[in-house]
């Protein structure tokens, strides 16, 4: 039995995020599943920032990056005049401009202490319909942390996850309505989210049942602070390109960089 190391610290969940008819599903990596997570704010283990290790790193692309697709909106006009300036693109695979890929989700896959139970953060994540478009593209939660669904336009609009592990649900939210707290209880990597009324819109959630993960930005950096000395596997997940796993072993209080490569 692995001795279990942790201290008191902040939770570090990083998460940097369309309603959605048509197209393949994404590549699930490892989804887990296993017990209902605890209450959100309940008692449980967070990361030791001060002595944990903290592993850090890009996800690179390696070759000549996809056109980003323009979406046609033309059949709703509140969809369009939210993009009058420029037309709406597909967030599908963004390169950002050090060649780095946005909107890939990262996290620890296995190597925890067996039998941890970790704090769900009391702080809810966003996901945002923004310009007829989920924002962000992909986020990251807890198992049993809250998301909050909120409908910025002049639109109706539907959720509907499409969990295999996780219960289904599917909702409408019409404009001007009060946000939605919504929870999924089990481990899930990841989540497809459609609009059922939009069909270009799309979103992924990550849910893990701890809080060692990140979704890259505009650098295609991420950041996972406060682990435990252990050997892990790290996991990149990306909706077109599938997944790939490293193996990486930390120290208390070291830090260490793990880059991916995309190949297009």
């Amino acid at each position: 039995m692995k001795k279990i190391w942790m201290g008191i610290g902040v939770v570090c969940a990083v998460s940097l995020v369309s309603c959605g008819g048509g197209g393949t599903e994404a590549p699930k990596a490892d989804a887990g599943g296993g017990a209902a997570a605890p209450a959100a704010g309940g008692a449980g283990a967070v990361p030791d920032e001060a002595n944990g290790a903290t592993i850090t790193g890009k996800v690179m692309f390696d070759g000549t990056a996809p056109k980003e697709k323009t979406i046609d909106m033309s059949a709703v006009p509140a969809c369009t005049r939210a993009h009058a300036n420029a037309p709406a693109k597909s967030e599908e695979v963004i390169v950002n401009d050090n060649k780095t890929v946005k909107y890939a989700f990262v996290w620890i896959k296995s190597g925890l202490p067996e039998g941890t139970t970790w704090k769900v953060p009391s702080t809810p994540v966003m996901l945002d319909q923004n310009g007829c478009m989920y924002k962000p593209h992909v986020i990251g939660i807890m198992a049993g942390q809250n998301i909050e669904v909120k409908n910025s336009d002049p639109t109706n609009h539907n959720i509907h996850p499409s969990p295999t592990v996780n219960q289904e649900w599917n909702e409408s939210q019409p404009p001007g309505s009060e946000d939605k707290m919504k929870t999924f209880a089990r481990q899930e990597v990841m989540i497809p989210v459609k609009c059922n009324v939009h069909n270009w819109m799309r979103s992924y959630i990550g849910v893990v049942s701890h809080p060692f993960f990140a979704v890259t930005g505009d650098d295609g950096s991420f950041t996972i602070k406060g682990l435990p000395p252990g050997t892990y596997t790290l996991e990149v997940w990306h909706e077109k390109y599938g997944t790939q796993d490293q193996t990486i072993t930390v120290g208390a209080k070291e830090s260490k960089t793990q880059d991916f490569t995309i190949k297009g």
